[in-house]
């Protein structure tokens, strides 16, 4: 069916009245525009939005790898060796030669009532790589093989200080829960090219550094208020991938396929009665989960795998439920036309023992990131597969606790962070943006403290925008009118593509 009937025909008659000239509207330009509206619309997509993508995309699905906690910029991949000559300085008195303050961003009640503010500098090495030079410290070695194939930008910003709000704002585009994420809005406005499997698909990763981490709450791939059916399913680490994804004892197929044939007969007499869309959601997804006992385990085994490939993702690959096994997985996700991935990796949040816990958590994810990326290229996926790594702010120059030569902790530091990003038309061998001799705020090409959104400080909002941009979807241009506003993913101050990693 047409997606704009489809759409038209699910209004309840509350939404009719409310939306009535706009859908009044848009039925009258579907009726002029005919065939040529429907050509703008991808030929093998199904449920996506009339008219999008907006222009040619560069990338046609996404995986974000996700680092909930907020990786060590300044450990990993923002090199400041004039630190090495203010170890334990006070940050709270040090000044750049204007006289104004280094320390300008929030501080946290956790570190805000120390007698002092210590800087740490890195105890990990860092050496440069590639064609570009990049400076990645010796945590990332398989990284640092493949910086010429990614992008990193050094210059990421956002305003919120605490995990809860930092990652809910990131990944829906507001600090208060509600909104639809990322991977929503893409299954919303693009649809899906693989009828077998969801559009939007989470996994939640084991992990090895800090042995407890901030909970992840589910609204972090929910749908907010747009349709339940655009919101992410979870995989499982342990057990069935999926909840149910065997049949009881006791039920065979044919037994199965009898009870929902019945219920998608009874949904659809109430949904005839009422219009009520999300009752053609919950038929579309009991159809679902149904081709999903087949397709499921089929995308869950590795036993086609060759071993040159099982072995390129490290040890782990065999292990279910690591970040590892998490890689392939996606890999094969995008193989079958996923649309969007998310990898949820915890235990980021070193606000002590940086030296203990870290490497462990880079060792986590460091072969298995390369392998994706080489993965991807070998399989003739990486040119039109976007892969974005990072996590939702960056961690303090000063030590939180105390401070050794060996080991220290970082607290929280929304002033600056970096990510990369690679494939999708993302320019390889790529570095953007600066920070200070602290990695404490981003600077201009002079070393100068920059004014936000100019050269080079880039908002998560700004991330989000170039995500929807190399997918083909102009972001202020996607939008849902919910509570009286046109409800956008960037929200409705102002953002832009960070176009100088692009190709």
């Amino acid at each position: 069916m047409d997606p704009r009937r489809e759409y038209l025909q699910q209004l309840t008659r509350r939404h009719f009245f409310g939306q009535g000239a706009m859908g009044l509207g848009t039925a009258a330009l579907a009726s002029l525009l005919g065939q040529s509206s429907q050509a703008a619309t991808s030929s093998s997509a199904v449920g996506g939005l009339p008219g999008l993508p907006h222009f040619a995309p560069k990338a046609k699905r996404a995986i974000y790898l996700f680092m909930a906690g907020a990786p060590c910029q300044h450990d990993m991949l923002d090199y400041k060796p004039k630190l090495v000559d203010k170890f334990a300085v006070d940050l709270r008195k040090e000044k750049y030669e204007d006289g104004s303050p280094v320390l300008r961003t929030r501080v946290t009640t956790m570190t805000s009532g120390q007698g002092s503010f210590p800087i740490a500098p890195s105890k990990f090495k860092f050496s440069q790589h590639g064609q570009s030079g990049a400076w990645v410290s010796e945590l990332l070695p398989h990284t640092a093989k493949m910086v010429d194939d990614i992008a990193i930008i050094r210059s990421m910003w956002t305003e919120a200080i605490n995990h809860d709000p930092a990652i809910t704002y990131i990944n829906t585009g507001s600090q208060l829960p509600g909104l639809p994420s990322l991977g929503s809005w893409l299954s919303y406005g693009l649809g899906t090219e693989n009828s077998n499997l969801p559009t939007f698909m989470v996994m939640t990763p084991t992990w090895t550094g800090r042995p407890d981490a901030q909970a992840l709450f589910s609204r972090l791939w929910g749908s907010g208020f747009l349709p339940s059916k655009h919101q992410g399913v979870a995989l499982r680490a342990k057990g069935d991938p999926v909840l149910f994804l065997s049949d009881p004892a006791g039920v065979d197929p044919a037994g199965r396929r009898r009870v929902l044939d019945a219920l998608a007969k009874l949904n659809s007499q109430r949904h005839q009665v009422v219009g009520d869309p999300e009752i053609e959601t919950r038929i579309a997804q009991y159809e679902m989960a149904n081709r999903m006992q087949t397709s499921v385990p089929e995308l869950a085994s590795f036993a086609d795998e060759p071993k040159h490939v099982l072995d390129m993702y490290g040890p782990d690959v065999n292990k279910p439920g690591t970040f590892a096994a998490s890689c392939l997985l996606a890999r094969r996700m995008m193989e079958r036309d996923v649309r969007f991935v998310q990898i949820f990796h915890r235990g980021w949040d070193q606000h002590f023992n940086v030296g203990g816990h870290l490497p462990k958590q880079c060792k986590d994810i460091d072969q298995p990131c390369w392998a994706l990326i080489q993965d991807l290229k070998q399989h003739g996926l990486l040119d039109d597969t976007l892969v974005i790594w990072g996590g939702e702010f960056g961690r303090t120059v000063y030590s939180q606790g105390r401070l050794t030569k060996t080991n220290y902790g970082r607290d929280h530091h929304p002033g600056c962070f970096s990510i990369w990003m690679a494939g999708g038309g993302v320019k390889g061998g790529v570095v953007h943006g600066q920070t200070d001799d602290y990695s404490c705020n981003i600077v201009d090409v002079d070393g100068q403290p920059t004014a936000k959104f100019k050269d080079g400080a880039c908002h998560i909002r700004d991330l989000n925008a170039t995500i929807l941009h190399q997918l083909g979807i102009d972001h202020e241009r996607l939008s849902v009118k919910f509570r009286g506003l046109d409800q956008r993913l960037t929200g409705v101050e102002h953002a832009h593509v960070i176009k100088p990693v692009l190709s």
